[in-house]
Order: C-alpha cells, then sequence, then structure tokens
C-alpha cells in the first residue's frame, strides 16, 4: 500500500538526440534517484551494458512479456520494442527511492493512464535548435544518414507532444538542464513557486516546428 514515505515517479521524454538518457544517467547519480532499466529488441550501442543500460531481448522474450502483463508500459519505436516490468519500479518505490523514467510519450502516457498511488512528475525535454539537434544525430549516427533523417522527420511529430507533460526543459547545457529538472521536482515535492514560464516554451516550440 503506497504511503507518503514512497518514491516518485519521474518520467523524462523528449524526440530522439535531445538528451533525455544522459539526463537520466546524471540524475541517477544523485542520492535516492533510481533508474528504471527498460527491456527492448534493439541492438545495443557502443559501450551500452547488458543489465545496466538495457535489458537486450529478443522479440520472442518482449513478447512473452507482454502475453504475462509483466510491463508497466511498452511501445514500438523506430522498428523497436522497449518496455518497463512493473515488480523493480513498485519496488523501488516502496522502498522510498524516487523512479527515474527515461520513456517516450507513448510509454509515457500508459503510465499516466495507469493511475498508480504515486506521485508523478513528467519532464518533456527538447533542443535549443533543429541545427542542434541535426548535429547531435550526425555525431551518434556518423555512418548512417538515413538514420539522421528518419529521427528529424520523426522529431516534428514528436515534438507536439509536449503540451501533455508536468514541464518542458530546453537542454542547451546539459549541467543547466539537470539542475533545472531537479529544482523544478524540489519545488513539486515541497510545494514551493515554480520558475517556469509555459508562454516561453509554447514559443520556443512554434520555432522549432515553423
Amino acid at each position: 500500500m503506497p504511503t507518503n514515505k514512497d518514491g516518485v515517479m519521474i518520467i523524462l521524454s523528449s524526440p530522439s538526440g535531445a538528451g533525455k538518457t544522459t539526463l537520466v544517467g546524471l540524475l541517477s547519480k544523485y542520492p535516492n534517484f533510481e533508474t528504471s532499466i527498460s527491456h527492448t529488441t534493439r541492438a545495443p550501442r557502443k559501450n551500452e551494458i547488458h543489465n545496466k543500460d538495457y535489458f537486450f531481448v529478443n522479440e520472442t522474450e518482449f513478447k512473452r512479456l507482454i502475453k504475462n502483463e509483466e510491463f508497466l508500459e511498452y511501445a514500438r519505436v523506430f522498428k523497436n520494442l522497449y518496455g518497463t516490468t512493473r515488480t523493480p519500479v513498485i519496488n523501488n518505490l516502496n522502498k522510498g527511492k524516487n523512479v527515474l523514467f527515461d520513456i517516450d510519450w507513448q510509454g509515457a502516457d500508459q503510465i499516466k493512464n495507469k493511475k498508480l498511488d504515486y506521485k508523478l512528475i513528467t519532464f518533456f525535454i527538447l533542443p535549443p535548435s533543429k541545427e542542434v539537434l541535426f548535429k547531435r544525430l550526425s555525431n551518434r549516427h556518423m555512418n548512417d544518414k538515413f538514420m539522421v533523417e528518419e529521427r528529424m522527420n520523426q522529431f516534428n511529430r514528436d515534438v507536439l507532444h509536449w503540451i501533455n507533460y508536468d514541464y518542458v526543459v530546453i537542454n542547451e547545457n546539459l549541467n543547466d538542464c539537470m539542475i533545472r529538472i531537479l529544482n523544478l521536482i524540489k519545488a513539486e515535492l515541497d510545494n514551493g513557486s515554480k520558475d517556469y514560464d509555459q508562454e516561453f516554451i509554447r514559443s520556443h516550440v512554434e520555432k522549432l516546428t515553423s
């Protein structure tokens, strides 16, 4: 049974390349923050470690977990499946740990719709400009121009989901972005005043999509 000593669920979503995975990694270094490790059917990227960055499984195993209703959320993203199993998340929340989710808008919607009895704070991360996003994606996928183009096209669709999040944060500088997220989490938990201008965000989104 959830209590006021339970942890908080904190979702970070973003279009590909905007920096949510890096931010989750930085936030997880703070006391009492645990990262929810997702299952995925995609191949590991360079330097990614099984059981640390993701649980890398084949599609058969992933579908077995779906059939057994073990996922809190799952979605197909860029032809690969991603999902969060329920038990580790609930166990950490019950221990008072704040659980970080690195998931896309589809997964965020599923978790919100579950209406779990734990506090949920959602963040959508945006790049400072399309030019910066293109540069980040090009550095990540140096030998695959098609993949970069595919993710830039998807950006125009993903960015429209910003309105469904509690907060939108622009990732121009990683450290500044991380501190802003931490300050907003603290303000939420302490019922303090929040330095947040939704009209500024709306204007930024219009620039990104114009």
